[in-house]
């Protein structure tokens, strides 16, 4: 007599989809008939496994995405009407009408800033040499910050004898030594553009060095086997690895920049007037509409530098890097 053998469905269960191909070839060879072939039993068996994998894989639920709407261009709309409902609040309801110079309402503000071209026209002067030497200290700081983080990153004791000096450069007050930066380079234009290098220069340093510190250790290797030298290994796999970062420092120090240049302008007014000169000649002659609408030009020219570098970053690594694509 032939002993029939246990079928496949009384053994212990395994894996639902690594094991689906011995389960079903299993079933189909205690159920079928002694007839069909072994080619038959296998293409069963193929097509019962591709079948299970399909439904684990419509089971899996698919990735969610974020959904851009209204919301992303109502959402700042929104807040700037939400300010300037509070900004006429604080002219019309906290101040009485004799002290309202104080704090003017927006419309006189945009009256000012925008419909009197004798008014304007001293601005936008005044922001032009402004931006001059805002983004001629963010350059200088540019390129002392990523050379000095390359320094830096070349060797451990490089990194612990120059980087305490520039966090105590970091944390001293800018006001500090404003008096003697125009003991040493006078009070022009060269002395609002190294004020404008001391804020803006540790950003740049930090992140950039801290960029090239944070390279992948299996690519370091991989450069090893290759037996690349150490500028081939900064050209083609530290720098290019450190862009995030640095364009995070570049955005960052963009805007202390345009700090650096209005504190400048402010203590040093020899030659062309600057818009942080404006700014205290305004205030010292109490003419709120026009401070506050060099205020905003200010604020508006500093976030214009910020999106160019932000769109600076997302044209260089947006392709590849989640930073430049947020």
């Amino acid at each position: 007599m032939t002993t029939n053998t246990p079928s496949a469905a009384h053994q212990a269960p395994s894996a639902p989809i690594a094991s689906a191909d011995h389960e079903i070839a299993g079933a189909a060879a205690a159920d079928s008939p002694a007839a069909v072939t072994t080619s038959d039993t296998r293409s069963a068996a193929r097509s019962a496994s591709d079948a299970v994998r399909g439904s684990a894989g419509a089971a899996a639920p698919a990735p969610l995405r974020p959904r851009r709407g209204p919301v992303v261009l109502l959402a700042p709309i929104g807040s700037l009407v939400v300010a300037i409902g509070l900004w006429y609040a604080v002219s019309y309801l906290l101040l009485a009408p004799a002290r309202r110079f104080l704090v003017p309402p927006p419309h006189q503000v945009l009256r000012v800033a925008v419909l009197d071209w004798t008014h304007l026209q001293p601005m936008l002067q005044a922001l032009a040499l402004t931006a001059q030497v805002a983004l001629s200290g963010l350059a200088i700081a540019a390129a002392l910050g990523i050379t000095g983080a390359v320094v830096m990153s070349r060797a451990r004791w490089l990194e612990r004898s120059l980087y305490p000096y520039a966090v105590i450069l970091q944390t001293v007050p800018i006001l500090a030594i404003v008096p003697l930066i125009g003991l040493w380079f006078g009070f022009g234009f060269t002395s609002r553009v190294v004020v404008c290098v001391l804020i803006a220069l540790f950003p740049l340093i930090a992140n950039t060095l801290f960029g090239l510190q944070s390279v992948d250790r299996a690519h370091h290797d991989l450069f090893t086997l290759q037996k690349a030298s150490r500028w081939a290994r900064l050209r083609k796999l530290e720098l290019p690895a450190a862009l995030p970062a640095i364009f995070t420092g570049l955005r960052t120090s963009s805007g202390l920049s345009v700090i650096g240049a209005i504190v400048g302008d402010m203590f040093f007014k020899q030659g062309a007037a600057g818009i942080g000169t404006l700014l205290d000649v305004y205030r010292s002659r109490l003419q709120s509409e026009d401070l506050f609408a060099a205020i905003i030009l200010a604020s508006l020219f500093g976030v214009a530098v910020f999106a160019l570098f932000t769109l600076v970053s997302r044209l260089a690594i947006g392709s590849w890097h989640a930073s430049g694509r947020s």
